[in-house]
Order: C-alpha cells, then sequence, then structure tokens
C-alpha cells in the first residue's frame, strides 16, 4: 500500500483544511512518511503545530526561514515526494500553478516537481465554476495534473452546490491509486460480494453473517490497478466504493442473474460472496403467525444454484475465483470445491480462528492454485489480502 512512500501535502487557504489533517493521520497509520508544506492563508485557519504533531515532521511555511539542513529547501522537498498532493487547492493557489507563478513555499515546490501531482479543489460553486477556474484546472489536466472531483453539499458559506473537498478516505484513495501499478488495465473483472437474503416472510429471511469487506476491498484494490470493475453486493452497510458499475442484489437467485448479465464480458469472476445455500420452498405474502396452521416450526427448503459451480462449467477464457469459509479441514474441502467448481483459484480459511471470521476487518487465508498448490498467509488485512490476490490473477494471465 503506502508503507514507506514519501507523501508530501500542500494545503492553502479554506476550512477544508481541517480535513486535510485528518488526512495526515490516515496516512501515517497506513505507514507512509508525509511533510506538510502550509501557505500563509493556511496557517489562518489550521495550525501549523496541529500537522507537525500529527506527521512528525517540520511543517514548512516560509520561503526564506532559516535552513533545517543545507539543502536547497523547495528542491530537496520536490526530489523528496513521491506523490504531492494539494488539498484542500484554493482558486488562488490552482491559478498560480496553472501560470507558473512561484511566490510562496508551495508553489515554488510545484513548479519544481517531478512527482505525481494531485489536486483536490475546494471552493464557492461559482468560484469553481467560473470559466477562469474551469481554464486553469483544464491547464493542468492537460499537462498531467490530477484533478480530483468535489463534493456537492451545503457549502460553508451557506451557498449549495458544487465546490466541498472530497473527504480524507476518497483523497486517500486517490493517492493509493496513483501509486499503484496499472497492471489490470483493459481487464473487466466482475466481483460479488457479501450475503443474500432469502425471504420467509415479509419480515422474515434467512441468511448469514458476511459483512461484504472482502470483496469490497478486492473492489477497490482491483480499481486501482486499472481494471474495469462489476460489484456485485448483497445486503451490507459500506460504503459503495467507486467502481465502474455497481449491481444491488438480495436474493441467491438475483445474484446468479446479475453474475449471468455481466459474465460473457468479463475476463474474471471473483466469487467473494456468501450467497445462501437454500431458500424457502414458499414464501408468504402475510406475516406468518405462531398459532397458524402453517407455522414457523418447519420451513420446506429447496436448494439454491452453485454459481461458482455453474460459471466454472460454461467458462471459456475467463478465470474463476473460488472462496470458502470452512470450520474444519478447510485445504481439504478447498481443493475439493477447486475440482469440482472447476476454478482457477480458491482462497479458504477457518472462520473459527480469532480474525479470521465473517465481520472481521483481518483474515487467516491460504490461496489454493488449481494445481493443487497452497500457500498459507499469516493474519493481515483483508486489504492487503485482496492486494496478495490480485498479484496472483495477474501470474494467472
Amino acid at each position: 500500500m503506502l508503507k514507506n512512500k514519501n507523501i508530501l501535502l500542500g494545503v492553502t487557504g479554506g476550512i477544508a483544511a481541517y480535513k486535510s489533517a485528518a488526512l495526515v493521520s490516515k496516512l501515517r497509520k497506513t505507514g507512509a512518511n508525509v511533510k506538510v508544506i502550509m501557505t500563509s492563508s493556511a496557517c489562518e485557519f489550521i495550525s501549523p503545530l496541529t500537522f507537525q504533531t500529527l506527521s512528525n515532521n517540520i511543517v514548512h511555511t516560509e520561503m526564506f526561514n532559516q535552513l533545517y539542513n543545507m539543502d536547497v529547501e523547495h528542491i530537496s522537498l520536490a526530489k523528496w515526494a513521491d506523490v504531492f498532493v494539494i488539498a484542500p487547492a484554493s482558486a488562488n493557489t490552482i491559478a498560480k500553478m496553472a501560470n507558473g507563478i512561484a511566490d510562496n513555499m508551495l508553489t515554488t515546490v510545484f513548479l519544481a516537481s517531478r512527482s505525481k501531482v494531485l489536486v483536490a479543489p475546494a471552493m464557492n460553486t461559482f468560484m469553481l465554476n467560473n470559466e477562469a477556474t474551469i481554464k486553469n484546472l483544464k491547464t493542468l489536466e492537460d499537462r498531467g495534473i490530477s484533478i480530483l472531483d468535489t463534493q456537492s453539499d451545503v457549502l460553508a458559506c451557506g451557498d449549495e452546490g458544487s465546490g466541498k473537498m472530497l473527504e480524507p478516505e476518497d483523497i486517500l484513495f486517490e493517492i493509493e491509486s496513483a501509486l499503484t501499478e496499472k497492471d489490470l488495465i483493459g481487464k473487466k473483472i466482475v466481483i460479488t460480494s457479501g450475503p443474500t437474503v432469502e425471504k420467509i416472510d415479509p419480515v422474515r429471511y434467512l441468511s448469514n453473517y458476511s459483512s461484504g469487506k472482502m470483496g469490497y476491498s478486492l473492489a477497490k484494490e482491483a480499481v486501482k490497478r486499472g481494471a474495469n470493475v462489476t460489484l456485485i453486493s448483497g445486503p451490507t452497510s459500506l460504503d459503495i466504493p467507486n467502481v465502474n458499475k455497481f449491481i444491488r442484489i438480495e436474493s441467491t437467485l438475483d445474484m446468479f442473474d446479475a453474475v449471468e448479465s455481466e459474465f460473457e464480458n468479463a475476463d474474471v469472476l471473483i466469487k467473494a460472496a456468501a450467497p445462501a445455500d437454500y431458500r424457502p420452498a414458499k414464501v408468504s405474502d402475510e406475516k406468518i403467525k405462531k398459532d397458524a396452521k402453517e407455522d414457523l416450526e418447519s420451513i420446506e427448503l429447496v436448494h439454491n444454484p452453485d454459481i461458482a459451480k455453474y460459471f466454472g462449467n460454461i467458462k471459456q477464457k475467463q478465470l474463476i475465483i473460488g472462496f470458502a469459509a470452512e470450520s474444519q479441514n478447510e485445504i481439504e474441502y478447498g481443493k475439493g470445491k477447486l475440482k469440482k467448481k472447476n476454478l482457477d483459484m480458491i482462497v479458504v480459511n477457518n472462520i473459527k480462528q480469532k480474525g479470521a471470521g465473517f465481520k472481521s476487518d483481518t483474515n487467516i487465508a491460504s490461496i489454493i492454485d488449481r494445481d493443487g498448490n497452497v500457500d498459507s498467509l499469516s493474519i493481515m488485512s483483508k486489504e492487503c489480502l485482496a492486494e496478495e490476490i490480485l498479484n496472483r490473477i495477474v501470474k494467472l494471465f
């Protein structure tokens, strides 16, 4: 991810500067090194001490301050950065950057920059939509600068519209994406995620504990690597990631139909969902009462289709990656499912292991390839496991 990467953050004047402090905190938690440059206007909104404390580095505010070392400071900062992020970027600073004006530390470092540059605008809607700002942003974009979107909301000034800076987690995603090798460009990846819900009556259903976190992590990582991603998700409480296509489903039959609609043009199908194996044979239109003749003491169930097996048997050029959550003998069962469902790879885990079960932010998995080779991984975040899985998919191509 961002461990040991050098992130240079430029902060300009605007109320959104408080979000930049949260961004520094998130970056540090990923293991990144962070240095901050602030304009004088930014210092009116938030103290340099805040950024110094969060980044554990001196904050750069003045062009002609006493040298902290014998380097030419604005050049050494430009050389140091793996990525330079300006967030928030005011209309004034954007105009200076577009026109080569270097009258403070931030714009001088920008002019000397040789790394990837991301600009996160933050300003009033009318300022953002002003012809001059539009032209300046286009100029920067034409030079290869990444211009991030803004949000539409009620702004600090009371106006409503676009111009609100992205949230720290969204900017973090863009930074990670900028520093991720694009080894999946041109590949369409379909990912299923989360549980399915099988209705019994209007108030009851059958389901499981799947949170969808693994599938969502895979979707985010695949997008970072340049893939065209379709995410098919059962009910979850997770924020919808920035994928090319998102399909919300409810039942296993819904999931089957959604996969069928996407499968023909897919290069990879990743079955990270936990669809219900059974569904009620009959669904009551009315709530079943306790004293009703057809009470809930017994429910007739029928098999749902095995989505991975069905598409494994009809695949042509596609790679199919399966998942198996077991409570015992996971390697043995995983190898059996790999063969039975004609998969190219399967990821198995034991849900009884601490840190590997449903709803956890971590996983302890073993990856089995189509030759039966087993690679047992130590406990790691689901984001890191997603990276490991996609590394192996790249090799399969």
